[in-house]
């Protein structure tokens, strides 16, 4: 074994799995750019104040997750723990509020330093969609839509539950936080360590605590619901009509409270029971003073971002890979005939075609790998070419999924 091995809490992905994701990308792609989603990259790390000024300070993905640092020129960078805030800045940044309202898909790796279990890696992928400029409680309807679209194309709807809550408007937040403060403050000593800090902070962070003694205290903790004014009533009620309306099934979770600091209004997860302890696969809400945190005009934010490693997990047995219409797999004999084969090889790849070359091996080890091909394929042809001893090739072409064989030119096959 060597001695060098892959970083805890990272993995290769190997080329099947690999296919698995490329998969559930392209799917997610397809359907946000059918929703008129255009995409857009964000570098992988950014200056911190990005990510700690955005998450909050006591979220667990700042306090104790995020992978930063120092770079030769004394700025202090962290590798993007999340997809939002990244889009956030580029929309301020790059000057984007004169093009609102925007509708942008992302994908990429990201990274946190967390304990490594099933469904949780240090360095994982997100797909994400963030919609900007738009108030409308449709935004956050549409967003919702295009989730459950995403994941009954992948065939993971019935496999999954939505959850949902409100977190209501600024006004009806601060009544909350008072509430639960005075709710809390008497049990502070028998908070966990990370919950009294919290206490200080940000309490409402207490509701998302994974501490089952934190979970007992708050049980009997007042209700977000009880503290809403009469436009976040509103909101969340067109939200909920518009996916009863649209026929989406949902769960309302009133102690929804999701990890990030940015979110107000409609928060969401779409959850299974597949994966253990690690239950999200899909997670997002409505962020609308964000782009303000980070320097930009009051701009209107909601989005969502799916874990592609936990939904792999869900689907890499029962996802179908879309078939090639045709594959040509080559087997050659001789040295002129192992060059002709690539040069008819490189003639048809330029015509789209896929050409798959056996360079060792037997001629009956080529056939055989040449006819596993067709689990991959509608038509698999076999390319057979050998050396004749008067200086000439011959070219024999087999069709693997009929049988049928037959001697032919090299125009025959630029013809199929």
């Amino acid at each position: 074994m060597s001695k060098y091995q892959s970083v805890r809490g990272t993995r290769d992905l190997l080329p099947s799995l690999k296919k698995t994701f490329r998969a559930i990308d392209q799917t997610a792609f397809q359907t946000a750019q059918k929703y008129g989603f255009n995409e857009i990259e964000t570098p992988i790390f950014e200056f911190s104040d990005v990510f700690h000024r955005s998450l909050g300070e006591t979220s667990d993905a700042v306090s104790k997750e995020t992978y930063t640092f120092q770079d030769r020129g004394g700025d202090s960078i962290t590798l993007r723990p999340e997809g939002t805030a990244g889009v956030v800045r580029s929309f301020v940044s790059e000057g984007l509020a004169q093009l609102i309202p925007l509708k942008l898909y992302y994908y990429g790796p990201m990274f946190r330093y967390e304990r490594p279990q099933k469904g949780r890696y240090r360095q994982f992928y997100q797909f994400g969609v963030e919609v900007l400029g738009l108030e409308t409680p449709l935004a956050d309807i549409e967003c919702l839509d295009l989730a459950w679209n995403v994941l009954k194309k992948l065939n993971l709807s019935e496999r999954c539950t939505l959850e949902i809550n409100t977190l209501g408007d600024t006004e009806s937040r601060d009544a909350y936080r008072k509430a639960l403060v005075e709710f809390l403050t008497p049990l502070k000593s028998q908070l966990s360590a990370d919950s009294q800090v919290r206490l200080e902070k940000n309490p409402m962070r207490i509701l998302d605590s994974k501490d089952e003694n934190d979970k007992k205290l708050i049980l009997k903790a007042p209700l977000m619901q009880n503290f809403l004014n009469e436009k976040s009533k509103d909101f969340f009620a067109k939200v909920i009509q518009g996916l009863e309306q649209l026929k989406i099934p949902y769960k309302i979770n009133p102690k929804l409270v999701r990890g990030l600091d940015y979110y107000c209004h409609t928060v969401f997860e779409f959850t299974t029971t597949e994966l253990g302890a690690q239950s999200a696969i899909l997670s997002g809400g409505r962020y609308d003073g964000l782009v303000e945190m980070l320097g930009g005009p009051k701009t209107a934010g909601v989005g969502w971002a799916a874990g592609v490693d936990r939904l792999a997990d869900l689907c890499e047995s029962t996802l179908a890979h879309p078939k090639e219409e045709v594959v040509f797999g080559f087997a050659a004999i001789g040295a002129r005939a192992e060059i002709e084969a690539l040069r008819i090889g490189s003639q048809l790849v330029a015509r789209g075609k896929k050409c798959v070359s056996l360079h060792n091996g037997t001629l009956k080890k080529k056939l055989e790998k040449i006819s596993k091909l067709t689990a991959d394929a509608t038509t698999v042809y076999g390319v057979l070419l050998f050396d004749q001893d008067n200086g000439s090739i011959e070219i024999k072409l087999k069709n693997f999924v009929t049988g049928e064989e037959k001697v032919v030119t090299v125009e025959d096959i630029l013809k199929l």
